[in-house]
């Protein structure tokens, strides 16, 4: 790809004034992990309580992997432009009115709303602590490992917040990332970029192309749904061609190495986000476990995949790319293999542990790979726009779970 010129005005705006601490960064982006997955193991009461069937209140986690999908490039966007506390304002905002509406929806177009505008903010977090982390995979390890842990911890503790108060206080696990906001802050500043615009054209082609992926799985692949995802594709193609410089970088998307990055993290994240719904349902079919003594086995399973990846993060750096996606391919592919065919609940466990290894792993090492594809000032976009892809396996995943395993 060309190297672009980067001034040393520029380098300043895209680089924080002082380092912000991994743990910080991973306290402000990882409870996003786990008000994503806290439904799973409450979706039945919740589905109960709002007076529709399990399979539709999966809606959710499809909309909230939705928002989160779309939400981060537009947040590194206004990144990009605006700087780091602005980005933290607005996603504040969302958040707390996102929950305020959760905890008071009485019907499920409501929660969906107030579901997708959590997922916004934290999308927003997320942006703001992948980018100041960017360029370290000890950094960004940590991020991950921190979305590992609570997304392993967030079904457990979903299901023992609906038992002890209701599935509503559940979904509000996300809104703990608020206390990190004014300490990030603190630590962190960026200037927006001189004379830059928002590129809301650009922006309006992203939410329709992931809206229209998103719904494929979702509508079993109806012909009206995959004409609307062509058509999004080719608006989004011809708007790169006229403005290679908006919020989605031309020669970002343009390198075989981003695309190779994005596409992985994409297919590796779909295959645990589906084993992560499917899984509860499976070990019940098959061993008779009851919810609490699955929620605990998922906490051990996840957490234990979670360590281990924090492992791969660190060891990446002296491994050929190769290797890193060999690693992550194969591990991808042979969790789901295992779930289909085990008979017992260690089995379907270890499947786990492989699938958020290789999720977790593989959105930390692939996201520096995909930001090294970019210069300084297009980096947050080029994140925004790898986080995209992962989080659409956070929306095909419970889809898929949806129609193979819940309906």
């Amino acid at each position: 790809m060309a190297v672009q010129s980067v001034t040393p005005s520029a380098l300043r705006e895209a680089v924080p004034a002082r380092q912000v601490p991994a743990p910080l960064l991973a306290l402000l982006a990882a409870p996003i992990a786990a008000g994503a997955n806290a439904p799973v193991l409450i979706l039945p009461s919740t589905a109960g309580s709002l007076g529709v069937s399990t399979a539709s209140v999966t809606w959710i986690v499809t909309a909230f992997a939705w928002a989160m999908a779309i939400g981060t490039p537009l947040f590194a966007g206004l990144l990009r432009l605006r700087g780091v506390r602005v980005a933290l304002r607005v996603s504040s905002v969302f958040v707390v009115a996102g929950s305020a509406l959760v905890a008071l929806a009485p019907w499920l177009p409501a929660l969906l709303v107030g579901r997708a505008a959590q997922a916004l903010g934290g999308a927003g977090f997320v942006a703001v602590a992948m980018s100041l982390a960017a360029g370290s995979a000890r950094r960004m390890g940590v991020i991950t490992s921190g979305f590992g842990v609570l997304g392993a911890a967030g079904p457990l503790l979903g299901s023992l917040i609906g038992e002890a108060a209701s599935w509503r206080v559940a979904l509000l696990l996300s809104a703990v990332a608020l206390v990190a906001v004014p300490m990030v802050a603190r630590y962190a500043k960026s200037a927006p970029t001189p004379g830059g615009s928002f590129d809301i054209r650009g922006a309006g082609a992203v939410v329709a192309l992931a809206t229209a992926l998103v719904l494929i799985p979702q509508t079993g692949a109806a012909l009206p749904v995959l004409l609307a995802a062509f058509v999004a594709a080719a608006l989004l193609v011809l708007h790169v061609r006229r403005r290679p410089e908006g919020l989605v970088p031309a020669a970002v998307v343009r390198s075989p190495r981003f695309i190779g990055a994005a596409l992985t993290a994409l297919a590796v994240s779909t295959s645990y986000f589906t084993l992560l719904f499917a899984l509860p349902r499976l070990i019940s079919d098959r061993a008779g476990w009851t919810p609490g003594s699955i929620g605990v086995g998922q906490l051990v399973a996840l957490l234990a995949g979670s360590a281990l990846s924090w492992g791969i993060a660190a060891a990446s750096v002296r491994m050929s790319r190769r290797a890193v996606y060999g690693v992550f391919l194969v591990l991808g592919a042979l969790a789901p293999l295992t779930a289909v065919y085990a008979a017992s609940a260690p089995l379907l466990l270890v499947a786990a542990t492989v699938a958020v290894f290789a999720a977790t792993g593989s959105n930390a090492v692939l996201s520096v790979y995909a930001g090294k594809e970019a210069t300084a000032a297009q980096r947050p976009s080029a994140i925004g726009l790898f986080v995209l892809c992962y989080q659409l396996g956070g929306a095909f995943g419970p889809a898929i779970a949806a129609v193979l395993v819940l309906g």
